[in-house]
């Protein structure tokens, strides 16, 4: 097995320990509130279900079609549909959010660390550091830091539950629409869903299966889990400021490492590779701009979860997809095309008009 081949068995924890962390940091920067609240868990279930679900199937069917990463998967999706190569911008877009993703997440954390550990030094320097330990990182085989990364999470989650506050009691609120754009994003772009990290660490194992369910299954439940257990642990307790930025500073690293295979398999010239990686993530040390790029961070994220859907559901042809996913029964894929081609869609402007209301 080369060094960034990962076990099947590890997908399912990757996608625990980067939703988890992903959620960490989007749920303080853009506000969004997953408190005890019956009316909106029950939102995000419905969003989990009828979004999150078929991306994940989306995703894994892709890898296991092109049978590369996403980033140089769309040159080859795009002339198999006959389409036009505007939209291989997909890919691009996921390749450059992978970076910016990071260093939102270490910009949170060198927050964090200030606030609870470092008061007296300032954030922009105690940034650099993550950044720095984030790229020395992204060198270790990707086997590693994935368990390295669970180690952290498992951490914080121990920590939180016995040495945090007691949660408060389930309770019933009025519904708003705001709340689907929260539910959406902490389905879509917190759970990773898009960028090419699955589709990208799927690929040692999907040509020996005969169905995605079997990759796509234990991923969106690792999903679906990873929510729960921040819903349960990290909202109302104190999580250990030293476990989860450990936590995040593996993921990150973990996630620049993806990032430039995707870009070394383009052929970018070395310097080019690392000019995209470095201002994407670095681009976070200006203070000022930071409430734009939150909202940035959750618009793009959507933006690219609705290329894919409209791609696939509507520029592809129907065939491909249907070999790749091999359901055993048509009705499953029906239902599947269904909600790519018109729910997914639709959901998603809604989310981002959502999102966009909360700045008015």
């Amino acid at each position: 097995m080369q060094d960034n081949a990962m076990p099947k068995w590890l997908s399912p924890l990757m996608a625990f320990c980067l939703s988890f962390i992903v959620i960490a940091t989007l749920a303080p920067i853009t506000g969004i509130q997953i408190d005890r609240q019956l009316d909106f868990w029950l939102l995000w279930l419905g969003a989990m279900l009828i979004l999150a679900l078929p991306v994940c199937y989306l995703e894994i069917a892709l890898a296991k079609r092109s049978k590369t990463t996403a980033l140089q998967a769309l040159s080859n999706l795009t002339r198999d549909a006959d389409a036009s190569s505007k939209w291989r911008l997909a890919g691009w877009f996921g390749a450059v959010f992978i970076p910016f993703l990071v260093g939102g997440m270490l910009s949170n954390s060198a927050h964090l660390l200030n606030i609870s550990v470092l008061p007296s030094v300032t954030p922009t320097i105690v940034f650099a550091i993550l950044a720095v330990v984030a790229f020395a990182v992204s060198f270790i085989p990707r086997q590693y830091t994935v368990v390295l990364t669970a180690v952290g999470v498992l951490g914080s989650l121990i920590l939180a539950q016995t040495t945090g506050t007691a949660l408060s009691e389930w309770k019933v609120t009025p519904l708003e629409f705001s709340e689907w754009g929260s539910a959406t994003v902490l389905a879509l772009v917190a759970s990773g869903l898009g960028l090419g990290l699955y589709w990208q660490s799927s690929l040692a194992v999907l040509n020996q299966q005969d169905s995605v369910t079997k990759m796509a299954l234990p991923i969106w439940i690792a999903q679906l889990l990873a929510v729960v257990a921040f819903g349960f642990f990290a909202v109302k307790a104190n999580i250990s400021a030293y476990a989860l930025i450990f936590a995040t500073v593996m993921a990150t690293g973990f996630m620049l490492n993806m990032a430039r295979e995707q870009l070394q398999q383009r052929q970018l010239a070395v310097l080019i590779q690392w000019a995209i990686l470095l201002v994407a993530v670095l681009v976070w040390e200006i203070p000022q701009i930071g409430p734009i790029f939150n909202i940035l961070l959750v618009l793009w994220g959507l933006v690219i979860c609705l290329i894919y859907a409209v791609f696939a559901g509507w520029i592809m042809k129907i065939s491909h997809l249907r070999k790749s996913m091999n359901f055993s029964h048509e009705v499953f894929y029906n239902i599947w095309r269904i909600a790519v081609r018109v729910i997914l869609p639709v959901a998603i402007v809604l989310a981002m008009i959502a999102v966009l209301g909360k700045l008015f």
